[in-house]
């Protein structure tokens, strides 16, 4: 592996083109170029299970794949086929599909805890229709959510939150609390006592809840009388078919599903107790609440899609089978980097199903930097990974591939380490962090 003759001149070219006409160069902040070393940042010409090409004509090994969407491998055939069924029968109509009765039939039948659903196309549609529904039901303004989840919606009562807050007038009605922390939640709610909506967080990230924790929100949301929202966007299947909530057995009033829901399709669900769904619909007395009204919310095929995830997920025992692989992925990045005495400097952390890894500098602290040097050394060994999150689709050879390509990236990274300073092996700038104020 060397990485000062990698290069990727057609990649190169393909992100001007992108830039010159698409703000950003991307459809999605965390598939920028700034998220890469430069001039290494492959434009994509397709994929395959859990390989991709860049259009440079490199293969490479991918995680994360459609940022933790496509959890099954890229045009996985029962999803395809789903999807080409749908696609020949008309995908958008002047009125539903029965295939909106199955797919919420089937939804509902794979995570039982919810009682209604209602399907969109991104999650942030789903999850400002969860605040907008607490917000009606309780009669409160205040959103309170979890400081330390980095992403909950494009819209103003998060976005307003972080650096990336231009254009946005003011988010005084958003407040935040700690993940793992009952009694500081407790005393924002007392602070706040009868104005916080919901509740909203991810009920588990990159660790797990301690215990009785979830079981605790559940009771603070009940004695304050606030909704309680499960941001599932990412636990949703990765953590079990039906959730965390599945998985820890506790019930939110509301959830919100996606990525992994559609295999890289796009769909996304709302999803809960029915007295509470039922304000956005038409049998009910109260004021009517606007909670989703897309246009392509239920199109056929992506829902078609959904239908044929949820099948293979549990008739092929999926989630399993990310746990065995990523299980499998932590074990060998951790030894072949501290084989290379790298050990406490690369770090693979959270549930083995949702890998995600720290690159920490001389005083153990996170860097961009020691980041930008590991993700050269990745890529220039055919390793796309801005995480070590799995799909179905990897096979033992892809990970015996991975974990050679990283003890080979960490020999460098302990040189640097040693150096004092990993700019000679950074060949440009540092890749950035994708909520900053300026570019």
């Amino acid at each position: 592996m060397d990485t000062e003759e990698f290069e990727l001149p057609r990649s190169r070219k393909a992100n001007e083109r992108l830039h010159a006409l698409i703000p950003g160069g991307a459809h999605t902040y965390a598939k920028g170029d700034d998220q890469y070393p430069e001039n290494l940042a492959p434009v994509i010409s397709h994929g395959r299970g859990a390989h991709v090409w860049d259009v440079d004509g490199n293969r490479y090994v991918e995680y994360g794949s459609g940022l933790r969407s496509v959890s099954l491998g890229h045009a996985h055939p029962r999803v395809v086929e789903a999807v080409r069924r749908e696609i020949d029968r008309g995908s958008n109509f002047v009125r539903p599909s029965i295939l909106e009765a199955e797919a919420a039939e089937r939804f509902l039948a794979t995570v039982p805890t919810a009682e209604m659903v209602k399907f969109a196309k991104n999650g942030s549609d789903a999850t400002t229709a969860a605040v907008r529904l607490a917000r009606a039901v309780t009669g409160r303004t205040r959103v309170a959510l979890c400081a330390d989840h980095p992403f909950f919606s494009v819209d103003d009562w998060f976005i307003g939150t972080t650096p990336m807050s231009a254009g946005i007038p003011a988010t005084d009605l958003t407040v935040t609390f700690p993940y793992g922390d009952l009694p500081a939640t407790e005393e924002l709610l007392s602070r706040h006592e009868g104005e916080i909506a919901c509740l909203i967080l991810e009920p588990a990230a990159h660790t797990e809840p301690p215990p009785g924790y979830l079981a605790g929100l559940r009771a603070l949301a009940d004695r304050h009388g606030c909704v309680l929202v499960f941001d599932e966007m990412i636990t949703g299947f990765r953590w079990s078919e039906a959730g965390a909530q599945g998985l820890y057995g506790v019930v939110p009033d509301l959830s919100t599903f996606g990525k992994a829901l559609g295999n890289g399709f796009a769909v996304s669900a709302l999803a809960g107790r029915r007295d509470l769904m039922e304000r956005g619909g038409l049998r009910h007395p109260d004021d009517r609440v606007f909670l989703l009204s897309t246009t392509h919310g239920a199109e056929t095929h992506s829902l078609a899609a959904a239908m044929a995830v949820q099948t293979t997920y549990t008739e092929e025992g999926v989630t399993a089978r990310l746990h065995a692989l990523g299980e499998r992925l932590a074990a060998g990045v951790r030894a072949a980097a501290s084989a290379m005495g790298v050990g406490d400097h690369v770090v693979v952390r959270g549930r083995a199903s949702n890998l995600v890894f720290a690159t920490l500098d001389e005083n153990g602290q996170p860097s961009q930097e020691y980041r930008t040097l590991f993700l050269r050394g990745l890529l220039a060994g055919g390793v796309l990974a801005p995480s070590f999150v799995v799909s179905s689709a990897l096979d033992d050879a892809d990970i015996d591939h991975t974990v050679d390509v990283v003890a080979q990236t960490c020999a460098a990274y302990r040189k640097a380490l040693d150096a004092g300073d990993p700019t000679p092996w950074l060949a440009g700038r540092p890749v950035k962090p994708v909520f900053r104020r300026r570019a």
